[in-house]
């Protein structure tokens, strides 16, 4: 199964972030990422999606209102990329999710 290219991209960058904060100290890995933190990087993840979303709507406003340029194999190609990303960002959601309810059941 071909994984999209916006999926890629965005496993390759969580990898770098990811990599870069494990092996830096924490102001260091601030700076890493950009001078946020994990907080920023759920942001742009975030904004990645919207942006995914708004460009398959695009695709499938053109198509359906004829205007030339635009065919169906597009709007496929868009709709499943703004899938995908929403998957991901479902995906990493569940895990904070379950990492956040491991801390709460930890004994103090």
């Amino acid at each position: 199964m071909a994984i999209p290219a916006a999926a890629l991209n965005a496993y390759a960058q969580a990898a770098r972030m990811g990599g870069s904060a494990s092996t830096a100290g924490t102001g260091a890995a601030k700076e890493a990422l950009g001078g946020g933190g994990f907080g920023d990087f759920l942001e742009k993840a975030i904004d990645s999606t919207v942006d995914a979303s708004k460009a398959s709507e695009r695709q499938m406003a053109v198509s359906t209102a004829g205007n030339g340029g635009s065919n169906l194999i597009d709007v496929v190609t868009a709709v499943s990329e703004a899938e995908t990303t929403l998957q991901t960002v479902m995906a990493v959601r569940d895990k904070v999710i379950a990492a956040y309810n491991d801390i709460i059941k930890m004994p103090i």
